[in-house]
């Protein structure tokens, strides 16, 4: 009788595990099968535009894309930028530039999670030379955030120098 009910007894918490733990994932999924179409688009707008101003090397026009403070983890290092105009464009475009670079594309943005004030989105980005070859592609994740009723990036993390 002890045997059964031991085994009644890890059976209904093997249960209650598992239906905790999908419980768990439903509730940890809500944002990103919430997400508004509208939502999306402005997501995807803002990555949009900060591509479109980072190839054009107009400093001031991408940072306008960021919110600040604006946080980037890459090479093993976190830098934080608390204002915009705190870069160098010269820094920050002849760099890559002597590297070969012309420009950047994404390769993919996937929205991963989100609701109507933040959103992660796994991204894929590929940096090219003039003659169109492909120097590099890099994963990488940007966390887009609504602050004063605006869509920006706030925070980015990549696998890019």
């Amino acid at each position: 009788m002890k045997e059964i009910v031991i085994k009644i007894s890890l059976s209904m918490l093997l249960l209650i595990g598992v239906t905790t733990a999908f419980n768990t994932r439903k509730d940890r999924d809500f944002g990103t099968h919430q997400l508004d179409v509208e939502t999306k688009k402005a997501v995807l707008k803002v990555l949009d535009e900060y591509m479109i101003t980072f190839n054009a090397k107009n400093l001031k026009a991408w940072e306008a894309t960021y919110h600040f403070p604006h946080f980037r983890l890459a090479s093993g290092r976190m830098s934080v930028l608390e204002n915009a105009g705190e870069r160098d464009s010269t820094k920050v475009f002849v760099e890559l530039s002597k590297a070969g670079w012309h420009r950047s594309a994404w390769d993919h943005r996937n929205i991963v999670q989100g609701d109507s004030s933040k959103v992660h989105i796994d991204t894929k980005f590929s940096r090219y030379r003039a003659d169109g070859s492909k120097i590099a592609s890099y994963e990488s994740l940007y966390i887009v955030t609504k602050e004063k009723g605006r869509w920006g990036v706030k925070m980015r993390s990549s696998y890019a120098e």
